[in-house]
């Protein structure tokens, strides 16, 4: 069953949480981390990014990088931006996109739980993006970075944290500069969070890792390296647990930069060997499993995959692999897309509009739509054991960086 506990976050003061909130450190690049963080001292990029106080052609790797982001962290604390809780606390942070809601619990969730399959995974990590992410821990001695959980709804749960957020006032209520309102309250009485922590030991048997698989394997990677006992905060990660019915996957879809060789003939020719391929008159979006929508030299087909193309296990018979065995790997030669340079991933929030963008340009020559993975397929694969593909879902809208951090 789940062990989660509250714990002492290093937060805002609330005048400044809009300010002090970022995008995760991983959804952009350096370039557009400065160009974010340009007007704003006060922007927790300084912390997770610190590339950008430094020189442009600084290795972002770089120890100097991580001091850099120490630093930082500690010039926040000292200006008084940043203040650390009184006692151990859970928040319930709700997101609002398009008037659509979602609400969790912030917590620690337990290393224990992870290496032993309590916390379940369904991708697999890659060592130099888990490297950064310890280097940075270690460096600061802070979980910045949000480990996004799902779990099955419990009536409970929901229950306790819809009366607590009803009957209290929140910490902080801010609408982001992309729309999105942030709202998170501090579950800070002791009868409550008792009644927490007990039902997810006694109701919840698993949690899922739906964003965050290379911040939950580094920060076990540095509780193993620094040998921590199970009193210290090493023992637990920063994770934020979403119940499953209110989570939104978000199409990722795939570019690719060249044919593999084959002319526009020949490579829609073989396609048509593992698909119903069809030309339509505007950008397809799939409207549901087994279609896919391709753009190639200003033109937009349906595709829709065969009987026969795809098995029906659990990683079979979803869209990114079918079209990962047919198309990515056997026409395009893309056999391991975690590292091939040739194939680049697009997240649903960006619209199609930014695969036509990078085909027209000619920066990619091929683009790819798929249909969103559902959460049921997500728990079905961490059930049975297996990984998906990379880059097999997005989720929106993101939790922001800064508003709550884990001190270790």
């Amino acid at each position: 069953m789940a062990t989660i506990r509250p714990f002492q976050a290093l937060r805002p003061i609330p005048q400044l949480a809009g300010q002090v909130a970022s995008r995760p450190y991983d959804v952009l690049n350096s370039h557009e981390a400065r160009e974010e963080a340009a007007d704003n001292p006060n922007s927790f990029l300084h912390i997770t990014k610190a590339e950008i106080d430094m020189p442009l052609n600084v290795d972002i790797h770089s120890q100097e990088v991580y001091d850099k982001a120490k630093e930082n962290l500690q010039s926040f604390i000292e200006r008084g931006i940043l203040i650390e809780e009184d006692k151990p606390t859970y928040y319930i942070y709700r997101l609002i996109m398009n008037g659509r809601s979602q609400t969790g619990l912030v917590c620690g969730s337990s290393v224990d739980d992870y290496e032993n399959d309590i916390i379940k995974k369904h991708e697999f990590t890659r060592p130099e993006k888990e490297a950064d992410r310890i280097n940075h821990m270690k460096t600061i001695h802070a979980q910045t970075g949000n480990v996004f959980l799902a779990y099955k709804n419990v009536a409970a749960i929901d229950e306790l944290i819809e009366s607590w957020k009803n009957n209290q006032d929140p910490l902080y209520d801010f609408t982001a500069e992309d729309g999105i309102q942030h709202t998170i309250w501090a579950v800070d009485k002791e009868e409550t969070i008792g009644a927490i922590t007990r039902s997810f030991a006694e109701k919840v048997p698993f949690t899922y890792i739906a964003d965050g698989h290379h911040r939950a394997a580094s920060a076990a990677k540095v509780r193993k390296e620094s040998g921590a006992s199970s009193s210290t905060e090493a023992d637990y990660f920063l994770t934020t647990l979403f119940p499953s019915a209110e989570l939104h996957i978000l199409d990722y879809n795939r570019m690719v930069k060249d044919l593999n060789g084959a002319s526009v003939e020949e490579f829609l020719d073989n396609l048509q060997k593992s698909f119903l391929v069809g030309k339509v008159d505007k950008a397809f979006l799939p409207g549901q499993l087994h279609e896919f929508g391709m753009y190639l030299q200003g033109n937009w087909y349906q595709l829709v995959a065969k009987e026969g193309s795809f098995t029906s296990d659990p990683i079979g018979v979803l869209d990114v692999t079918i079209l990962q065995k047919n198309v990515l790997g056997h026409l395009l030669g893309i056999k391991d897309p975690r590292t091939d340079k040739r194939i680049d991933f697009v997240g649903g929030i960006r619209g199609l509009g930014e695969l036509e963008k990078r085909v027209d340009s000619g920066e990619m020559k091929i683009a790819f739509s798929l249909y969103p993975v559902s959460i049921q397929q997500l728990f079905d694969i961490a059930d049975s054991g297996q990984v998906m593909p990379p880059k097999s879902t997005w989720f929106e809208p993101k939790l922001r960086d800064g508003l709550l951090t884990h001190l270790i």
